[in-house]
């Protein structure tokens, strides 16, 4: 057994099971007309959505299906591409073009996206702790900040 750093705390699932996972629940939504593929989030527990966001070179849409947690009228979710380096696809195009469609177990609406910061980052981790006692150590294996990305509602 190596006693490099990775070796220790708690176990991640090879980049390859994570990205299969979230590729099987977007086929689920496909398939299932999104019936068993979106979970509500419930107290210390993240639900999953589907975020459809626009392609920033392409300008097509890219739907992904997410974590989230809802805070107030916000939703919530996490920019950490699995647990890997780098920021996800879909956070990349979101910086583009702040504006996308959420829908998730309760509804679907018009959202902009914006990056939580100060005490209301400290806060959102915290609520984001809840529903992972491990989400420090996932974090500090990459290299850069994990970004909480706020999905507010918008009008039109």
């Amino acid at each position: 057994m190596s006693d490099s750093p990775r070796s220790k705390g708690p176990w991640l699932p090879p980049r390859w099971v994570i990205r299969t996972a979230w590729a099987v629940h977007r086929g689920l939504y496909r398939i299932t007309g999104g019936r068993f593929a979106l979970q509500r989030a419930k107290p210390q527990k993240w639900g999953t959505m589907r975020l459809t966001v626009t392609g920033r070179r392409s300008g097509k849409d890219r739907p992904v299906i997410l974590a989230y947690v809802e805070d107030g009228p916000n939703l919530t979710t996490l920019a950490m591409n699995g647990w890997g380096e780098g920021d996800p696809a879909w956070w990349l195009n979101l910086q583009a073009n702040p504006d996308a469609h959420a829908v998730w177990p309760d509804g679907e609406r018009l959202v902009r996206a914006r990056v939580a910061e100060g005490a209301e980052r400290e806060r959102l981790w915290a609520v984001w702790r809840e529903t992972n006692k491990d989400l420090d150590e996932f974090s500090s294996r990459r290299s850069t900040r994990t970004d909480i990305v706020v999905l507010e509602p918008r009008a039109g």
